[in-house]
């Protein structure tokens, strides 16, 4: 498992990833899911890519999503505050440790697992992206 990952930001389900106007990483998602609740997560790495903190707002999940799929959760203004908050930000890739932490039972983070010998880094909750060596950010599972 690598010490850091790369996450590189697209038009799909990496639409803000990069550098915040004070140095720390970051990456911002509406797309976070668990069973019957969905998040905004603001997760934030010190300038050199160690773990920060992660900021949630719980929102609601939008109607006729299928269990186990991401999808937006409307929470356009959320998003906003949310960037705001980053002031003059950067969007670019980045190089981040992973982390897990727990907020009210539920796991925030990327995590890293192994399964039959593959080594991957998922995103938490939902489980929606994950990637692989070479950890370059430019492929990823969903």
């Amino acid at each position: 498992m690598p010490a850091r990952f790369r996450i590189v930001p697209d038009d799909y389900h990496v639409p803000y990833a990069g550098t915040a106007e004070d140095g720390r990483k970051f990456f911002l998602s509406d797309e976070l899911f668990g069973p019957g609740a969905a998040y905004v997560g603001l997760y934030l790495w010190k300038a050199d890519g160690t773990f920060d903190e992660v900021k949630v707002d719980e929102v609601r999940r939008p109607d006729g999503v299928p269990p186990g799929q991401a999808a937006a959760a409307g929470a356009d203004q959320l998003i906003a505050a949310r960037l705001g908050e980053l002031g003059k930000y950067v969007l670019e890739p980045i190089d981040v440790a992973p982390f897990a932490v727990q907020r009210n039972g539920v796991t925030f983070g990327w995590v890293g697992t192994e399964f039959e010998g593959i080594y991957s880094i998922h995103i938490e909750p939902g489980n929606f992206i994950a990637y692989y060596a070479p950890w370059d950010g430019l492929d990823y599972d969903t």
